[in-house]
């Protein structure tokens, strides 16, 4: 199946791969192309840029969290109509989830899906000394196809003349374009308002100034002719979106706005394949848990930057320990796991009310407290995993939770990242929640399960009204 597509890999975080596939992706948009853009790892921020850009959402690949084949078949599905799929990097090219293999990195997958690579590198005084660091991506890993290079922060075009000329001299790898270093140029930091801001759409003009500047420096020509031509992929066979779509066979409210935003498209549109009717709420402008619903999940984001108005909307809280008390299914992660507390303590050390579900104080630290990925194993059953179930997933928050009653607490995982295996979460009869952001993909079964909760949940409260008449 011919599936146009290219892999912008930096040589580190910082080099300017977002920069530039931001740049090629308004410049292909400008030409009137269907871009599908991706993220391989678990972020959702630039994913949040892709999508605003191509207008399709933008999809995590990542071979670790989903595992090989998903993981193609996400691509598979996530590029279909598409002219050209762009796929960002993470990290350096070679970083992914052990520093001694390549699992989960950019070179992963760009070597899974026989993707053309083009390497970003910071060059800034540097000349013959960037061709030896190109020589060495080159060499660390024959398989991976570098098929060009992008020099960033030059210093002049003179200076992108000498680097040009040693890469390719050393290399043999063409050296397609340049971007100096503009301080207008520069995508802003990961702000926690982002997605405002990208929904005002305060950030068009900087999207179309980097598809202005990239279209002067940058062979965008000579790209998309290395996308092109990459090789066919075979068609793979199906195993998240199995089958036929399955009948509605229940309700589930999604918590979403400007404080709950970060979902991986799968976990939702899985849940959607597999009978669930999925209705969006927000919390944060008021609007409680829909009296329609059968089940809730409440997502990631920044509840922490709006948790005085969160603390104000005694609908939304109440809606949320009703459900509770009559034993809805609700999974919560991050984001929501922390609304479910008590109080969240924001920077300032200020308290703000949540929903009280939760006895905890969530507090936030002025350092991050926990990144990375995770694979969890339930400590009893849960609404999605039971007893002894794995999944896989990630942690990212600058916040710390402090219950009131550690020894009796029903953790629901033991999660083990880098730095060993720690309890996570909350799980109790139809509530689970934890920090863990969870990728459905690493066990379907989840998605299936959280579905019969909320369709078992609905009969139950039907039979009890019918025999209370």
């Amino acid at each position: 199946m011919e599936r146009p597509r290219i892999v912008i890999a930096g040589t580190n975080s910082g080099a300017g791969k977002t920069t530039v596939t931001l740049g090629l992706l308004s410049a292909f948009m400008k030409r009137q192309m269907v871009v599908q853009g991706f993220k391989v790892g678990p972020d959702y921020i630039d994913p949040s840029y892709h999508t605003a850009l191509t207008k399709r959402p933008s999809r995590n690949l990542d071979p670790w969290m989903m595992g090989q084949d998903a993981m193609r078949e996400v691509f598979m599905r996530g590029s279909k109509d598409a002219d050209l799929s762009v796929i960002e990097g993470v990290m350096g090219m070679y970083d992914g989830k052990d520093p001694l293999e390549n699992t989960g990195s950019t070179a992963d997958v760009s070597v899974l899906l026989k993707a053309p690579v083009i390497l970003v590198v910071h060059v800034s005084s540097m000349a013959r000394s960037a061709a030896a660091v190109v020589l060495g991506f080159q060499k660390l890993d024959p398989s991976v196809h570098l098929a060009g290079v992008i020099v960033n922060h030059v210093g002049s075009k003179g200076h992108y003349e000498l680097v040009k000329a040693a890469i390719e001299q050393v290399c043999a790898v063409p050296v397609v374009g340049y971007l100096t270093k503009q301080e207008s140029l520069q995508v802003p930091e990961r702000h926690l308002g982002l997605i405002p801001a990208l929904e005002r759409g305060e950030l068009n003009g900087l999207f179309d100034a980097l598809a202005d500047a990239v279209e002067k420096t940058v062979d965008i020509e000579r790209i998309l002719q290395i996308a092109q031509a990459a090789p066919p992929l075979a068609a793979v066979e199906p195993i998240l979106f199995r089958g036929e779509k399955r009948a509605a066979a229940t309700v589930i409210a999604v918590a979403r706005d400007r404080a709950f935003n970060f979902y991986y498209p799968e976990n939702l549109e899985l849940l959607s394949w597999y009978g669930a009717t999925l209705l969006e709420f927000r919390p944060l402008e008021g609007e409680p848990i829909p009296e329609t619903a059968c089940g809730v999940y409440i997502g990631g984001g920044f509840p922490e930057e709006y948790a005085h108005e969160l603390s104000q909307k005694d609908a939304v809280r109440e809606s949320f320990q009703r459900a509770v008390q009559c034993g809805m299914p609700l999974f919560a992660e991050c984001g929501g796991f922390m609304y479910l507390a008590d109080q969240l303590i924001d920077r300032a050390s200020e308290p703000h009310a949540m929903a009280g579900i939760l006895h905890m104080e969530i507090a936030m630290q002025s350092r991050l407290a926990a990144l990375g990925y995770r694979e969890v194993t339930a400590c009893r059953d849960t609404l999605l995993l039971e007893c002894g179930e794995h999944a896989r997933g990630h942690e990212f928050h600058y916040s710390t939770a402090v219950r009131k009653s550690e020894e009796s607490w029903p953790f629901a995982y033991e999660a083990t990242g880098l730095r060993g295996t720690q309890r996570d979460g909350y799980a109790h009869g139809n509530l689970l929640a934890g920090y863990t952001h969870l990728h459905f993909a690493s066990n379907p079964q989840m998605v299936e399960r959280f579905i019969a909760r909320c369709a078992a949940w609905k009969r139950d409260a039907v039979t009890e009204k019918e025999q209370t008449l």
